[in-house]
């Protein structure tokens, strides 16, 4: 019995475990994240023998019929989702203080209580009287949306077993706790035991539950990795507070892709979808401007036109800065690298500024002849020629790089108003001829500033 009663030290970042206290982690370097903790309160109550076990049967034996997924109306979050709410799934939904998490979340339960469905949003931060203000400024009011403000775990499971909604909220994960536990809440025990008892209830009941998380200075959301295994989807929401613009991003999900993303506006009256993100993205191009240059993106099924504006100046210090925002800052210095050794351009000695405007982040290799192009506008000083946009990969020696989704990418530029389109030579075989743009295939660095310039 005294064993049981010994404390343990454990990680509040990554779960680590030891005997005694030290003041960093031996596994993820943490400093001053090791908490006591009572063992007892992390054995198990019974031992392995009693135990009954399920039997495994074949896989083709199943019964199994495709339940309909709950649609929000919300299109840009059914789209992030795979389609709409699958039901008894467990969504992990994290971004930066101030982001719109807690308005979002409020707004799709609003949209299925409007449905007719029977909703409960759980708060661990605020009264429901504040509750009740921000639905009324967010027009989220409806008597088939129930909110209560707790943090105790076994209150929240008795009331979602007593009301049986359709779906359901917990804002955040982080405040809840099981008093069973001697540790505080947000500790690494506390969100273990919370997510898993709410998993366990969400696959026997089949009632879908969203998670708020909160997110740590380094981006990741706050508490162990293992949270994030056991959730079956997990969603960033992701933005700049300053910019209107907000994006929301799967990084995990069970249930369907996760290259899909959903953008969204920050308006007065909460969040409002946007349709047309391209639109959005290029209302404010500068014209006939050096620096800048106008790319597609694929974001799962859904090409986007984003603006990526470059800026070369001279240095008025020893190092050179490289300065980079929505884009991969060691892309960005292996494509100068390319363009100073391939062209003759003396990059090495200036500054380098590049930005995707709208605060949009782009990852992807398709958009670095934008940015080479983007580059040598602004060395040379001459803007790109109206209407043309560009699209292809880099290589070392120079090379354009064939690119995926070539047709869809050029089609999204036709709907934007562009007459002219550069793409890498081997994507021409991939692409048909485009009623309303020019499609010209180019295969090196050298060819493209011959024609663009």
């Amino acid at each position: 019995m005294k064993k049981k009663e010994k404390s343990i030290f454990k990680c509040q970042s990554c779960g680590y475990q030891c005997p005694q206290w030290m003041g960093k982690c031996p596994d993820c370097g943490g400093w001053d994240t090791l908490v006591a903790e009572r063992q007892n309160a992390l054995l198990g109550s019974k031992g392995a023998g009693g135990q009954t076990f399920a039997r495994p049967v074949p896989m083709d034996s199943i019964q199994f019929e495709e339940e309909p997924r709950s649609q929000t109306q919300i299109k840009e979050f059914d789209r992030v989702l795979g389609g709409g709410i699958v039901p008894g799934t467990l969504v992990l939904i994290g971004g930066d203080p101030g982001i719109g998490k807690s308005t979002l979340m409020l707004q799709v339960l609003a949209k299925l209580s409007a449905a007719g469905k029977k909703t409960l949003y759980v708060s661990g931060e605020e009264s429901i009287r504040q509750l009740k203000m921000r639905g009324k400024r967010l027009a989220a009011e409806s008597n088939a949306m129930l909110v209560a403000a707790e943090t105790d775990l076994d209150a929240i499971l008795a009331m979602a077993e007593q009301e049986k909604p359709d779906a359901m909220v917990v804002d955040s994960i982080q405040t809840v706790y099981n008093p069973d536990i001697a540790s505080t809440p947000g500790s690494v025990t506390q969100i273990r035991e919370a997510s898993m008892r709410l998993m366990s209830m969400a696959k026997k009941t089949g009632i879908p539950v969203f998670l708020v998380g909160h997110v740590t200075k380094v981006g990741a959301i706050a508490g162990p990795r293992i949270m994030e295994h056991m959730v079956d989807t997990v969603l960033y929401f992701e933005g700049d507070r300053s910019h209107v613009f907000r994006i929301l991003r799967a990084v995990k999900n069970r249930f369907g892709s996760t290259n899909e993303i959903g953008v969204f506006e920050m308006k007065e009256k909460g969040l409002a979808e946007v349709p047309n993100p391209s639109a959005v993205f290029l209302s404010e191009r500068p014209v006939n401007t050096p620096g800048s240059v106008v790319t597609a993106s694929m974001e799962g099924t859904r090409p986007i036109l984003v603006e990526i504006q470059g800026l070369a100046s001279s240095s008025g210090f020893g190092t050179p800065r490289r300065t980079v925002l929505g884009l991969d800052h060691n892309r960005v210095a292996l494509i100068a690298a390319v363009m100073e050794k391939r062209l003759g351009m003396n990059l090495s000695g200036l500054d380098i500024f590049m930005n995707v405007a709208g605060g949009v982040k782009v990852t992807e290799p398709a958009a670095d002849l934008g940015i080479a192009i983007a580059l040598a506008s602004s060395f040379l000083d001459r803007p790109v020629p109206e209407g043309t946009t560009v699209l292809g990969e880099v290589g070392l020696t120079g090379e354009i790089r064939a690119v995926s989704h070539g047709e869809q990418r050029i089609k999204e530029a036709v709907k934007m108003g562009f007459t002219r389109c550069l793409v890498p030579e081997n994507s021409l075989k991939q692409v048909p001829e485009i009623k309303g743009i020019q499609i010209q295939g180019v295969s090196s660095l050298k060819q493209i500033m011959a024609l663009v310039f």
